[in-house]
Formats: C-alpha cells, structure tokens, sequence
C-alpha cells in the first residue's frame, strides 16, 4: 500500500502510520573524510607543504564531497517518492535542518566574534588604550590603532576592500536571489510550475553569478591590492569570513541546482515540498549573512 505522505498522494494521513528508519548509510563518512581533505589541502596549500600537493589533496577532497552530495541526495530522493516518508519523518527532517541552520549560525558567530575582538579589544589595546601605554611602547611603538589595518607587523604594507564595486553589486544579486527564491515558493503553493521552473532558475544562476564575481574579487584582492590571506588579521579575517560564506552560497546553489531539476521531473506538490523549503530556509540564511559581512568586512 502507498504511504499517504507520498509526493505525489494527498490523502489524509491515518491516526496511525508507519516510522521509516533508513538503513545505515555510508555517506557520512565520506563526507568525513571529503572535509578533512580540503582542510588538510587548502592549509598544505596555504603552507606550501607535501611538496606542493596541497591543490590535487583538496581537490580530491571538493571531488570527494560532490559525490557524497549526489549519493546521498540521490538516496533520499529515491525514498521520498517511494512513498516511505510520513508526518513524523516530515517533523524530524524539519527539526535536523533546523539544528544544521542554527550551528551554522554558531560557525560564522565565532568568525564574527573574531573580527570584533580584533578590531575591539586587540587593536585598541596595541595602540596603547587604558593602561597599556607600555605594552604599545614595548610590543610595537610605531603601530596606529585603526581598522583596517593596512600594515602588517613585517613592515608588509596592503590595502583594503572597500564596498563599492564588486561588493555592492554581489549584495544586489544576493538580495535579488532572496526576493526570486521566495516568489519560486510562493508559486509552487499556488502550483503554478512554470512560474515556479523560471524563478528557481533565476535564483540558481544570480547564485553563480554570485560565485563568479566573489572570484574576480579575489584575483583582484591578490594581484592589485596586496590583500591576501597572510596580509595581517585584516586579510586573515576578511578571507575567512568572505570564503566560507562564499562556500556556502557554493553549496546552496548546488542545492537549489539539484531542487530545479526535481521540478522539472515533477516533483513535489503544493502541500509537500520540504526539500525545496530546505533549501529556501538555507538560502536565505546565506543572504542575512552577507548582509552581515558586508555592513561590518566592507563597510565599517
């Protein structure tokens, strides 16, 4: 008999229903071992180290998670329309990407918190604020307290990013995506598919565009203006915030990529699309970040 919750049956759920518990899978640690390549890449990279094999190590690593996104994405699709999912398995996948969201609030809390103990407390406390003119005249006499700073504790002099150009227009493409993925949704509850298939589209490619320019930001930053990643706590702070983030809108995009192509294949119905609320949660998520990163990375 076919589950009631399937996506492609509307019947009223029974009082009583089956808990589908998936089989162990192997994907988690794949993902595992995916991550720990492109940390361990991206730092023998960064450091020069195994003999300039840090790009193929994280590589392999980003080649690695992209097959354990398609795997497991694959699985959960596949038991989705088998009908196998019920109100219950609905209520635990909320609550899941729920706790996903808020850790990675927690994840970028911290780079955050980082940027402002910097720019609040270490700099001040440098430049000789309270009662630490001798610690400033002893540690570095010659050191301004501003942000950003510009001149790295070798003499290594870079400049900063400011908020007109690239910047500006990334968080134009981010706010539009975030305006064209809410009417995708607003549509498929209307059930209107191709107002929903153009509009989804429309926020799968700002989303690349997106990704795009975050590069031509970064040749620019690297080749014109000295500002890279071991150019002081301000290329520390301004890489680390900006590059995760841009990793996540990678993998938002990736999601919503795969959500478009399920569309097309006639998936979900008005009443039952959480994975394309998912990815809509998640979405706009990455937006209310950069608009973070952008008030306090380029503006202030």
């Amino acid at each position: 008999m076919a589950n009631p919750y399937s996506e492609h049956d509307q019947s009223v759920t029974p009082a009583h229903e089956n808990y589908y518990v998936p089989e162990a899978s192997g994907w988690p640690i794949v993902g595992a071992i995916a991550l720990f390549l492109i940390a361990m890449g991206a730092g023998a990279t960064v450091g020069d180290l195994f003999g300039g094999q840090g790009p193929w190590i994280l590589l392999s690593g980003v080649g690695l998670l992209l097959i354990m996104l398609v795997g497991w994405f694959r699985d959960v699709i596949s038991e989705s329309m088998a009908g196998l999912y019920s109100r219950q398995m609905d209520r635990s996948f909320r609550q899941g990407m729920s706790w996903f969201i808020f850790s990675e609030v927690m994840f970028f809390a911290a780079f955050f918190g980082a940027l402002f103990y910097a720019r609040m407390i270490a700099v001040p406390w440098l430049g000789g604020a309270g009662n630490n003119a001798m610690t400033h005249e002893v540690l570095w006499p010659d050191f301004v307290a501003q942000w950003p700073l510009v001149m790295t504790p070798g003499g290594a002099e870079t400049s900063a990013m400011g908020p007109i150009g690239l910047p500006l227009y990334n968080t134009l493409i981010l706010l539009a995506s975030s305006i064209t993925v809410h009417i995708a949704h607003t549509a498929l509850e209307q059930d209107n598919r191709p107002k929903l298939k153009l509009f989804l589209l429309l926020t799968v490619l700002l989303g690349s565009l997106f990704i795009y320019l975050q590069g031509v930001e970064y040749v620019h930053a690297y080749q014109d203006m000295g500002l890279t990643l071991d150019a002081g706590i301000y290329g520390n702070t301004f890489f680390m915030l900006t590059g995760f983030h841009g990793l996540h809108v990678t993998l938002g995009t990736i999601i919503l990529f795969i959500v478009w192509l399920r569309v097309l294949r006639g998936h979900f119905t008005p009443e039952k699309h959480f994975a394309f609320q998912a990815g809509a949660w998640y979405w706009h998520f990455v937006d209310v970040v950069w608009l973070g990163l952008f008030v306090f990375v380029y503006i202030l």
